[in-house]
């Protein structure tokens, strides 16, 4: 009797003990990608602001030197939604925050970073963090409502009347559907975007975005919008037809083109942009 009571008290002290392990390591993965993003920020003189939308926070970053000119404003991709296929993240924090280091690298005056909702922030504050945010209602209302509210933010802030918005993955999908809702939209740049989500998960075999809304509705809604949707030769994640696809739902060569890069889903943006990031796209 002594011997499996003993036991007992072993085997739930191991587990706590795992359980902690598990929970400082935690905290600190989510340091080292805040801290990874503020060296980023830092080093493309870009400061730290929190966006309340009137539902999620959303964390950013911004360098606003140029009241009313032009401001460009970076959408994040879906940061770390998923740890393996049928595994969802705990936190969606990006380990690599490829919109953030666009932003960081573009020499405009006035340049703006938005997280996705739950990125960088504490979960245990946010009563609307729950994980079908960042995995299938990634594009819900709520979460296009509340990235457009922050974008209106910055645009009263930088007292601009022309916003420039670039999406990376699942941020060119927020990007093209926050376009769709405003009139002060000057252009879209869309990096490995996400555009055609349901076509694109039925031909990986994987889950359908139940609650999330589908660009591809509002393509026709922004003809007129000058955009490139750049897709990189080598990504495995989002291939070329979904940016032909898209465009092709827009419907107007003239304004809406695909772009290919030297790029996996990743790596070889950065390089690229420091290179052409400053070309904005026109109507032909």
């Amino acid at each position: 009797m002594h011997f499996l009571f003993g036991r007992q008290v072993l085997i739930k002290s191991i587990l706590l003990l795992a359980f902690v392990f598990l929970l400082l390591t935690s905290c600190a993965r989510f340091q080292d990608r805040t801290s990874t993003a503020s060296k980023l920020a830092a080093e493309g003189g870009l400061q730290s602001v929190v966006f309340n939308t009137g539902s999620f926070r959303l964390f950013g970053y911004g360098r606003f030197s140029a009241p009313g000119k032009p401001v460009t404003i970076y959408i994040e991709g879906d940061g770390l939604a998923y740890i393996s296929r049928r595994k969802v993240s705990s936190d969606p924090t990006p380990i690599n925050p490829l919109a953030l280091q666009l932003a960081a690298n573009d020499p405009a005056r006035n340049v703006a970073y938005i997280a996705r909702p739950c990125q960088y922030v504490d979960l245990k504050e946010e009563y609307l963090c729950q994980k079908e945010y960042w995995t299938t209602a990634r594009f819900a209302e709520q979460v296009i409502n509340a990235v457009n509210n922050a974008v209106e933010t910055v645009a009263q802030t930088t007292r601009s009347r022309a916003i420039h918005l670039v999406g990376y993955s699942g941020g060119g999908a927020v990007v093209t559907l926050v376009a769709a809702r405003r009139d002060d939209v000057a252009s879209i740049r869309t990096i490995a975007g996400y555009l055609d989500p349901h076509a694109l998960n039925r031909a990986k075999g994987v889950s359908p975005l139940h609650g999330s809304l589908d660009p591809m509705t509002i393509a026709s809604q922004i003809r007129n919008v000058p955009q490139i949707h750049y897709n990189g030769s080598k990504d495995r994640t989002i291939p070329t037809w979904v940016a032909d696809s898209f465009v092709r739902a827009v419907g107007n060569p003239s304004c809406a083109v695909r772009e290919t890069v030297s790029a996996t889903h990743e790596d070889g943006w950065v390089e690229y942009w420091k290179k052409s990031g400053t070309r904005l796209p026109v109507c032909r």
